[in-house]
C-alpha cells in the first residue's frame, strides 16, 4: 500500500456500516480497551440491526464505559471475553452473562501469539497520522499491537481527541485496512474524592516510601489521596499499570525524575492513563511519560530490574493470617490477583522491593475489614508471603518474615478499635494469639499516633520514635536480652535474668493516659528496631510520672536519652502532670547527665547509692536542692 500522509488518510474513510458488512457471524473481535475503546464501532455495533452481526464473540481486556453492559437481556447479538473484572462488568461475570479468563496479565500477549484466542477483527482507536504517515495508539496500548498481528481485519477508529503518545505506541497508517473517524468524545474520570480517613491511610503509606523508590500505582481515591503525600519526595520512579492525574501532579511536583530506574531511566512508564480532559491535554506529546504494552509493563522480570520497586495496592479486607480480598464492584477500576500476582512478584524480585497493601479499617458501613478469617469474599489473594505491609489510618502492620501469632498482633494493632478486642478473643479461640494475651481496651482508643516524629542524630543516624504498641512484645523481647547486666541493673535495679511472655507483655501493654511508653527504632516505618524505651507512670495523689529509659548499648553518646526525656517532658506536660520523679543509680553518671539536659530543676537526694530525684515542670513549685547523705 502506498505510504499514507496526513491529509490522504480521509480520503480511505468508511462508516461503520461499512465496516460491518465485512463481518459473520462468529467472528471474533478485538476491541481496545479502557480509555481506548473505539466507542463509534463499539455503538454502531450494540445499535445496529444488521443481521449478519450475531453470535460474534467480543474480547476486551477491561472495559470502562457501559456500551457493553448488555443491560437488554433478550439481547444475544455477542458474548463477551475479558481477563479483568472492572466495575461494569463485575456483575456481568459472576450471573455468568460475560466470560473472565483467569490469567497473569503480562501472559496475555502470549495467549494472542499462540492463537488460544483467535481474532478475526482487531478495532483499535488512534490518533490522527503525523506527516511521517504514523499514529499514535494514545493512552490505551495493552495487546493492541498483538491483536493487529493476529487479525485478518485490522480497522482505525481515527479520535481527534486522544493524545498522541511515545513509547512502544507507533503504528503506520499503513497497517489499517479499514479506516473511521471517531464521532464520540473519549472516556473521561472525574477526580476522585478523598474522605478524611483514605487521606490518613495515604498519609501513612507514604512514611514507608523513600527517596528514590519506584512506585507502581493505580486507580481511585486512595492513589488520588497519595500522590499528594509524595510530591515532598525526591527521585522517585514510575512504572505503573495506570497514568492518572494525581500522577500527572506528582510529576509536575518534581518529585519524579525516573533517574534512579535501571530500564526506561528518566521516563515514567505505564500501560493506560485514566483520568481527566487535562490530563489527556497534558499527555498530548509530552516526552515525559511512555506507554508500553502490558507484556513489559506487567512482566515480573522486568519490574524486577528496576530497584526498591514499591507496588502499592487497594484492598477490601484482610485477615489475621494476612491474607487478602481485592475491591469489586460497581464505582470501582479494581485489581484482581492476576493483575496483582505479576506486580507483587516484580517487587519480590526487585532488589529492596517491597507490596504494601492500604484500605481502611472499617467500611462505609461500618463493618470491620480487618477480619478473623476471609470467607466467601471474591478476588481473595492468598500470596500472604508476598505482603510486606498493611496499612490503615490507624498504622503500619509490618508483616515481613514475621510469624502468624506477631502478624496478627502487628493487624489487630491497625484495625479499627472498636474491632480489636472481638479479633483479641477470635485469634485467642484459634490459638494464633497465647490465651493469656492481655488487651487492655480503653488503650485501643488512647493509642497516641500523632507523637510519631524522627530526628537526625551524629554522624546522620535517622531514629524514628513513636509510643509502643502490643505488637511490640517480639523487638521488645530481643531489645531485653541484647542489653549487658549493668544496662538491666541500672534500669530495674536488681539483676533480671529472663523477660518470658508474661513479664513483657504487661510491659508493651500500656493505657497511654496515665502511663506512656515511646520506643526509638532504626529502619524504614513499620519495620526497624527498637533501640531504645522511655516511659513514665503517673501517680494519681501527687500527678507526678516516675519517669525510667534505656538506651542499647552500642548508641550511647549519641544523644537519644535526651532527646527521649524531651519528648516525655512535652507529652507528659501536655496530659497535665506537674513533674517527674525518677530513681538513679549513683554510678549511672550518663542518665544524671540526660536529666541535667533536661532545663529542669532537679531535687536530688542520695541515700544508699540511689539518686531519688523530683522534676518538677513548674520552675516556681519546688526549689532544686542537692542534697547528699
Amino acid at each position: 500500500m502506498e505510504k499514507s500522509t496526513k491529509t490522504q488518510w480521509k480520503k480511505r474513510l468508511v462508516t461503520p456500516k461499512e465496516v460491518f458488512y465485512s463481518i459473520k457471524p462468529g467472528m471474533t473481535i478485538f476491541l481496545g480497551s479502557g480509555v481506548a475503546e473505539p466507542r463509534t464501532l463499539m455503538k454502531y455495533l450494540i445499535d445496529s440491526g444488521v443481521s449478519n452481526m450475531n453470535d460474534l464473540e467480543v474480547i476486551q481486556l477491561t472495559n470502562h464505559s457501559d456500551m457493553l453492559s448488555l443491560k437488554r437481556p433478550d439481547w444475544q447479538k455477542l458474548s463477551l471475553k475479558t481477563f479483568i473484572s472492572t466495575m461494569v462488568s463485575t456483575d456481568l461475570v459472576m450471573a455468568g452473562n460475560v466470560d473472565l479468563i483467569p490469567a497473569r496479565i503480562s501472559q496475555i500477549p502470549r495467549i494472542f501469539k499462540s492463537k488460544r484466542i483467535p481474532v478475526n477483527v482487531a478495532m483499535v482507536q488512534i490518533t490522527p497520522p503525523n506527516d511521517a504517515g504514523y499514529c499514535s495508539l494514545g493512552v490505551a496500548v495493552d495487546v493492541a499491537r498483538e491483536a493487529m498481528q493476529e487479525a485478518t481485519l485490522v480497522v482505525g477508529e481515527i479520535n481527534h481527541q486522544i493524545p498522541f503518545t511515545f513509547g512502544d505506541t507507533m503504528v503506520s497508517i499503513s497497517d489499517f485496512d479499514l479506516l473511521v473517524e471517531s464521532t464520540e468524545p473519549p472516556i473521561y474520570f472525574k477526580r476522585w474524592p478523598v474522605s478524611k480517613v483514605i487521606n490518613q491511610v495515604a498519609a501513612n503509606i507514604a512514611q514507608v516510601i523513600e527517596d528514590g523508590d519506584c512506585i507502581s500505582f493505580f486507580t481511585g481515591s486512595l492513589f488520588e489521596a497519595l500522590g499528594r503525600h509524595l510530591n515532598h519526595k525526591r527521585d522517585l520512579g514510575i512504572h505503573s499499570s495506570y497514568f492518572t492525574d494525581a500522577l500527572m501532579d506528582l510529576v509536575n511536583s518534581g518529585a519524579v525524575t525516573n533517574y534512579r530506574k535501571d530500564i526506561f531511566r528518566g521516563k515514567t512508564v505505564a500501560s493506560y492513563a485514566l483520568g481527566t480532559p487535562a490530563l489527556m491535554k497534558w499527555l498530548d506529546f509530552n516526552p515525559l511519560v511512555e506507554f508500553h504494552g502490558i507484556e513489559k509493563v506487567f512482566d515480573p522480570s522486568q519490574i524486577g530490574r528496576n530497584p526498591n520497586v514499591v507496588v502499592v495496592e487497594r484492598a477490601n479486607k484482610v485477615d489475621l493470617l494476612g491474607r487478602i480480598a481485592f475491591r469489586a464492584g460497581k464505582g470501582d477500576i479494581i485489581s484482581g490477583p492476576g493483575q496483582s500476582a505479576d506486580l507483587i512478584t516484580g517487587a519480590e524480585i526487585s532488589r529492596g522491593g517491597r507490596t504494601v497493601i492500604g484500605l481502611p479499617s472499617q467500611n462505609s458501613k461500618g463493618n470491620p475489614n480487618v477480619v478473623m478469617m476471609l470467607r466467601n469474599l471474591r478476588n481473595q489473594f492468598h500470596m500472604r508471603e508476598s505482603i510486606d505491609a498493611v496499612v490503615t489510618e490507624y498504622g503500619i502492620a509490618n508483616l515481613k518474615w514475621r510469624s502468624i501469632r506477631e502478624r496478627a498482633q502487628a493487624l489487630i494493632d491497625i484495625a479499627h478499635p472498636d474491632d480489636r478486642k472481638r479479633l483479641v478473643e477470635q485469634a485467642k479461640e484459634k490459638k494464633i494469639l497465647y490465651e493469656d494475651q492481655i488487651f487492655l481496651s480503653g488503650s485501643a482508643y488512647l493509642y497516641p499516633m500523632n507523637i510519631a516524629t524522627e530526628h537526625y542524630f551524629k554522624n546522620g543516624l535517622k531514629v524514628r520514635f513513636r509510643a509502643i504498641k502490643p505488637s511490640d512484645e517480639e523487638d521488645m523481647r530481643r531489645l531485653f536480652y541484647r542489653f549487658s547486666d549493668q544496662t538491666v541493673y541500672r534500669r530495674f535495679f536488681y539483676p533480671i535474668s529472663t523477660m518470658p511472655h508474661q513479664k513483657m507483655q504487661q510491659y508493651v501493654n500500656v493505657d497511654y493516659n496515665s502511663e506512656m511508653s515511646v520506643v526509638a527504632l532504626l529502619g524504614d516505618p513499620g519495620e526497624g528496631t527498637i533501640i531504645a524505651e522511655a516511659r513514665y507512670a503517673k501517680d494519681e495523689d501527687s500527678a507526678y510520672g516516675d519517669v525510667a529509659f534505656v538506651v542499647e548499648e552500642k548508641y550511647h553518646g549519641l544523644g537519644i536519652a535526651t532527646y527521649l526525656y524531651e519528648m516525655l517532658i512535652r507529652l507528659a506536660k501536655e496530659r497535665g502532670l506537674k513533674g517527674f520523679t525518677a530513681e538513679v543509680l549513683q554510678t549511672n553518671k550518663a542518665m544524671m547527665k540526660a536529666f541535667e539536659k533536661g532545663h529542669l530543676p532537679i531535687t536530688a537526694r542520695l541515700k544508699d547509692g540511689l539518686y531519688r530525684l523530683k522534676i518538677p515542670f513548674d520552675t516556681h513549685s519546688d526549689q532544686p536542692e542537692n542534697n547528699n547523705h
